[in-house]
């Protein structure tokens, strides 16, 4: 078994220590200092990091780009701060007789 640290394990150990929230380029900064990131992979690196922060059911992803830990979020927090603001009468109308979907017909259907 391997006991690499991986940037997300990282980036936890410095939250448990932090005890709130933080943007993201702070919590990079002490990501990259962490792992010892060399200065010409940064930018790939941080790319990297993001999208594993992203996966990672750990964080919760807030307003204004802020992360914290999940399990100090409650659970109608973490989804109110990622859903999209749609206004559900503008989906019903439009989608209401299904014309607005361009749907295969007769023989196109797969």
């Amino acid at each position: 078994m391997s006991t690499k640290l991986t940037m997300t394990d990282a980036a936890y150990n410095y939250m448990l220590k932090r005890k709130k929230e933080v943007e993201f380029p702070k919590l990079w900064a002490e990501v990259a200092k962490a792992m010892k990131i060399p200065e010409e992979k940064l930018s790939r690196k941080k790319r990297q990091f993001y999208a594993e922060l992203m996966e990672d059911h750990r964080f919760a992803a807030l307003k204004g780009n802020k992360w914290d830990l999940r399990s100090r979020r409650s659970y109608q927090e973490v989804i109110s701060e990622t859903e999209a603001d749609i206004d559900d009468d503008d989906v019903n109308e439009e989608y209401e007789d299904g014309d607005a979907l361009d749907l295969p017909k007769g023989e196109d259907v797969y």
